[in-house]
């Protein structure tokens, strides 16, 4: 699975660390002081890697991954827009994780003051000739992706309607948790609220349990769901936090044994390695008129599982 790099550069507008992947794709590297870094590709504006300060690395990329456009590589944080999974006419998950996105030199200013204590990449995409013959709509597409002196790592985008007419889209941000043991993986935050059970012709169901735990394969969308949700390892004895803002629905994803084995870039057992967590809008579609640009905003963060539940009460600080 070697990324065949080539030799790291500095981009001389924004200063930022460079690297090129075996197909000459560019990646922005992020590193905080303490040692924790982030890694983005330009290539769907994904997030390839995500180191703690002890460098291990935090998100799951399939060891099968096709690292060759115009397909997103499996694994990662994935830019699902305007559409998740086959709701709509396009292609799986939209198109926007399968474009070459550009640096954003303008990037208008966030409405938030980080002091200094993050470092950032700006991205930006705009629709081809060939989107607009499939999805008629001119929109902008920027996102940040920013990693906190302690190591939390944050992305926001902003999808702005530069058309003449609304247009309607769905979103998420698909991210692949890397994980022990996905059966000694719980989640928190969750519990009692309805989901869309993809595996039940999107059924709705109330969820029973004190917590989501895993013993089959799992394809939810939990609705209405809170800001901050917690995904604890008790083998690694460390969790995920996911903080979110603009992004009512949480879609949770493993594909067990028998779904893993019909899937060409993904291991026969690499389901028990990961679990997709996602901050989504996807029950409602998001509506923007001609003009107006929304808002999704998600954080991650990996705690000591001790610490958790202090963290689950934590407001939302993008």
């Amino acid at each position: 699975m070697s990324m065949g790099r080539f030799v790291n550069s500095m981009d001389p507008r924004s200063g930022l660390e460079v690297i090129r992947d075996w197909n000459g794709v560019a990646q922005v590297v992020l590193r905080s002081p303490k040692g924790a870094s982030a890694r983005v590709s330009l290539h769907g504006g994904q997030v390839v890697s995500w180191r703690n300060d002890r460098g291990e690395e935090l998100l799951f990329t399939s060891s099968k991954a096709i690292f060759k456009p115009p397909n997103a590589m499996r694994g990662g944080i994935q830019m699902c827009f305007p559409q998740l999974g086959y709701s709509g006419t396009l292609e799986r998950h939209g198109f926007a994780r399968n474009r070459i996105w550009a640096l954003d030199d303008e990037h208008p200013p966030l409405n938030h003051n980080d002091n200094g204590s993050k470092v950032s990449v700006d991205l930006i995409l705009k629709p081809s000739e060939d989107d607009l013959k499939c999805w008629p709509h001119c929109f902008e597409f920027r996102l940040r992706v920013s990693l906190s002196k302690d190591g939390d790592l944050s992305l926001i985008s902003r999808i702005r309607n530069v058309n003449g007419k609304p247009f309607s889209f769905s979103f998420a941000y698909h991210t692949y948790l890397s994980v022990s043991d996905i059966s000694e993986v719980r989640i928190e935050g969750l519990e009692t609220l309805d989901y869309l059970d993809n595996l039940s012709h999107k059924e709705r169901f109330t969820e029973q349990g004190d917590a989501i735990t895993f013993e089959s394969e799992v394809d939810r969308v939990y609705v209405s769901s809170p800001n901050v949700v917690a995904v604890l390892d008790h083998e690694k004895k460390h969790s995920f936090v996911i903080r979110k803002e603009g992004l009512p629905d949480i879609v949770v994803w493993n594909p067990w044994e028998k779904k893993s084995k019909t899937m060409v870039d993904f291991g026969d057992e690499e389901y028990k390695q990961m679990i997709c967590v996602d901050a989504a809008a996807v029950e409602r579609a998001i509506t923007l008129r001609p003009g107006e640009e929304w808002t999704g905003k998600m954080e991650l963060s990996a705690i000591l599982s001790t610490n958790c539940s202090d963290h689950l009460d934590h407001p939302v600080s993008i």
